[in-house]
């Protein structure tokens, strides 16, 4: 029998920045949350591990003027329900929640944003249901099939997350980020972790990361690399320029995805793994305008791609 925990709804009471109220829908018998906010043409935002929705927070803001943002927390994060064994944690789990939690809220046309292993399983959803999705904007990322040695940061990682006694999210967010983030921020990306056996979530997902082309998950992410080797509809690239975990992966992207070409090419500088909390309202403008960009095209109008220079956030 599988048993879920919920970590107590006052324990997210007052975080600084994040004032969005709560939606829950019920996905195989356990409470997922997520974030509803504006109207207008949808943009979904993925997390990745160990963050939830707070991640998004100040790209939300700006961005509901004109949107309806969607941000939800995976079962094991943030304010959805979570498992209390990391065996009960899976790619398939997660890949299927996301595409019925689509479902369910009569998703379409959708803008989808991901980082992290919101890229692993978001991007795998695309592949799978292409029809959806409007536009993808891709950060920080990466689709691993099993074809490739992880490197020894990876590899270490992966033994720390099972090994370490103690699982510390606010020193994972410190390093995760070009500047640590203050101690509020910090505690609210810890809400959602009363002690460590509501953390079983974000202990796994770094061991389900495929490192054999065997692994669950592959067949998905092989198919998502396939469709997005075809994608037609448009595509924005940004990683940052101070990720060691990620670092290089963009190529892949840049190089396969035909759409890229028609988008400058932007490289979020001064960010860190976690490049929404570096750098959040900058990558909403960008966001914004490549909508707007792509909104023009579909009218017939003529968009002019310049070099990208460097943005001061406000």
């Amino acid at each position: 029998m599988i048993e879920m925990m919920r970590t107590p709804d006052e324990r997210f009471y007052g975080l600084p920045g994040y004032p969005y109220d709560p939606h829950y829908m019920e996905i195989n018998g356990g409470r997922f949350h997520y974030i509803d906010e504006g109207e207008g043409e949808i943009i979904l935002c993925l997390h990745g591990e160990p963050t939830w929705s707070y991640l998004y927070r100040t790209m939300i803001a700006p961005l509901k003027k004109d949107y309806r943002v969607i941000a939800p927390d995976f079962f094991g994060f943030g304010r959805s329900d979570k498992f209390t064994r990391v065996k009960d944690y899976s790619f398939y789990m997660h890949y299927r929640t996301l595409i019925k939690f689509i479902e369910r809220a009569e998703l379409k046309d959708i803008t989808l944003v991901v980082q992290d292993w919101g890229g692993l399983i978001g991007l795998s959803v695309l592949g799978k249901h292409p029809e959806l999705f409007k536009r993808v904007v891709i950060m920080n990322t990466t689709l691993p099939i099993g074809n490739r040695p992880m490197p020894l940061s990876f590899k270490l990682w992966r033994a720390f997350s099972r090994f370490s006694p103690k699982f510390p999210i606010k020193n994972i967010m410190k390093w995760g980020t070009y500047r640590s983030p203050q101690v509020q921020v910090l505690t609210g990306y810890e809400a959602p972790f009363p002690d460590d056996k509501y953390k079983a979530g974000a202990r796994a997902w770094p061991r389900l990361v495929p490192t054999n082309s065997k692994d669950d998950g592959v067949r998905q992410m092989k198919r998502a690399r396939e469709v997005l080797k075809t994608w037609d509809k448009p595509a924005l690239i940004m990683f940052s320029d101070s990720d060691p975990i990620t670092k290089g992966a963009d190529r892949w992207f840049r190089e396969n995805i035909p759409t890229v070409k028609n988008e400058p090419e932007i490289i979020i500088e001064h960010a860190g793994h976690f490049l929404q909390e570096d750098k959040g309202k900058l990558i909403a403008e960008h966001i914004h305008d490549f909508i707007l960009r792509s909104l023009a095209r579909e009218r017939g109008e003529t968009v002019e791609i310049v070099e990208e220079k460097p943005r001061k956030e406000h």
